[in-house]
């Protein structure tokens, strides 16, 4: 059983690495800052949820998988929340602070 979740854990600590490998080359790579924050937003919220998994089942059950878990809830919570707080500033301060809509209809 042990041999098992040593393999689960590891896996998810490889999978998690990958996604937020991915996500990093992704922020250095695109060419607008929407894209840069497409990239880093959806890969955080997704190797934060493998890296952790994978401490949760080193952990096993305890006091510290259920604080692993609350972190893990925060992280989805205030990743998607923060991403969209910043892509709408960055669009409201672009050009004046005119959105896109506004600006086709002039």
């Amino acid at each position: 059983m042990s041999l098992a979740l040593d393999i689960g854990s590891w896996l998810l600590f490889g999978i998690g690495s990958l996604v937020l490998f991915i996500g990093a080359v992704g922020v250095l790579r695109m060419p607008t800052l929407y894209t840069r924050m497409h990239a880093a937003s959806l890969t955080d919220s997704l190797g934060a949820l493998a890296v952790l998994g994978g401490i949760m089942l080193q952990a096993g059950w305890s006091l510290a998988a259920l604080k692993l878990l609350a972190i893990l809830l925060f992280l989805l919570l205030t990743s998607p929340t923060s991403s969209y707080a910043l892509a709408n500033a960055a669009l409201l301060n672009a050009e004046g602070g005119s959105k896109p809509d506004e600006e086709a209809a002039q």
